[in-house]
């Protein structure tokens, strides 16, 4: 595992609007697919936040089984997700949030304060 995406791993995670993220709850129990927003901020950290909260199946089964993969339209990404819930990553993902789906009905739900404890980051594989 290598602690950084290439160059043009990130642009594919800066550019995608609405990735699929594909996890499990334990290995070889059923794959799960779901629509994600991921952000890049300006330390080339792949971050990512539930929607639903912390009882979302996704958010529940990377918790449990933290390898998973992001598919990128016809790419898919290997990836470690870790918790980064330090003010740091938490502030980070706000900001490239609100700039990168500005307009989306969504992007004010994502803000909400309970939400923010479930932000991760994404390692490559």
């Amino acid at each position: 595992m290598t602690d950084r995406f290439s160059a043009s791993d990130l642009e594919l995670l800066r550019d995608a609007m609405e990735p699929a993220i594909e996890t499990r709850a334990a290995p070889g129990a059923p794959i799960h697919r779901t629509v994600i927003w991921v952000v890049v901020d300006s330390h080339d950290r792949a971050l990512i936040r539930t929607y639903r909260g912390p009882s979302s199946r996704w958010y529940r089964e990377i918790l449990a089984q933290p390898d998973c993969r992001i598919h990128l339209g016809s790419r898919a990404l290997d990836v470690l997700a870790v918790p980064a819930s330090d003010p740091d990553r938490i502030a980070a993902y706000n900001d490239v949030l609100v700039r990168k789906y500005a307009g989306q009905r969504s992007t004010a739900a994502m803000l909400a304060e309970d939400l923010l404890p479930t932000t991760l980051e994404l390692l490559p594989r």
